[in-house]
């Protein structure tokens, strides 16, 4: 009975040390924490610092998690010091087309990475761990990346969506990842409803590539176990 239970804390424990050492799993675990404390942390001055400091451990574990691809890397870094300055020199002179800036290149930094991430979870070699928790990631990715679109949306047409029928002029960070990942999912939830065309066409394409990610993950799942050939 000891050897027994000795033997399932030795695997419990092997399990442990492999997660650990997956660098998808870093970027992922930071993705989920940021979806968890937005709410908490957008409606006071000191909690979007700590939000911005989460967001730039993001940043790193999508760095080391791209970094196999030296030039992926590059432009992502590059993406990402623009976002993050044009973020604090906004912040500091409370110029909200600063900021607009900064999201386009945060958002161009998150389509880089899940570029990335997705052709590398796809690639025709063992499927890993490391590969599942990377096609995990770009999915959260995709999410957050949408909500960027909405977001920039917002300010050039104020109105282009409506929550409970009344037009937004803006809205944080916790409404727009809420309406992104509704429609990438596709479930549909009706509160926060697109009125502009350029809104409702951001919508179609959200939740196509939500659909036809999902679709590609499970054909590579499930070519990953061909069929036995028995004669």
């Amino acid at each position: 009975m000891r050897s027994r239970t000795r033997a399932r804390i030795d695997a419990a424990r092997a399990t442990i040390e492999l997660t650990l050492r997956q660098r998808c799993f870093y970027l992922f675990l930071a993705l989920l924490l940021v979806l968890m404390a937005v709410p908490f942390l957008e409606g006071t001055p000191r909690g979007r610092i700590v939000l911005n400091l989460i967001n730039l451990g993001v940043l790193l574990a999508a760095a080391a998690a791209i970094g196999r691809g030296a030039g992926a890397l590059v432009i992502a870094l590059l993406l990402a010091a623009s976002a993050g300055s044009l973020q604090v020199i906004g912040l500091l002179m409370e110029m909200p087309e600063v900021l607009v800036a900064a999201q386009v290149f945060a958002a161009g930094f998150y389509f880089v990475t899940v570029g990335y991430l997705f052709t590398y979870s796809m690639r025709r070699e063992v499927l890993t761990m490391d590969k599942l928790y990377g096609a995990a990631a770009a999915f959260l990715m995709l999410g957050v990346l949408w909500g960027y679109f909405y977001t920039i949306l917002l300010y050039f047409h104020p109105g282009a969506l409506a929550i409970n029928g009344q037009p937004m002029a803006g809205a944080p960070p916790s409404t727009m990842l809420y309406f992104s990942f509704v429609t990438l999912t596709s479930t549909g939830m009706s509160d926060v409803l697109p009125v502009h065309p350029v809104a409702r066409m951001l919508c179609v394409f959200e939740m196509v590539s939500g659909v036809l990610f999902i679709a590609v993950l499970i054909a590579r799942l499930a070519g990953t176990y061909p069929p036995d050939k028995r004669g």
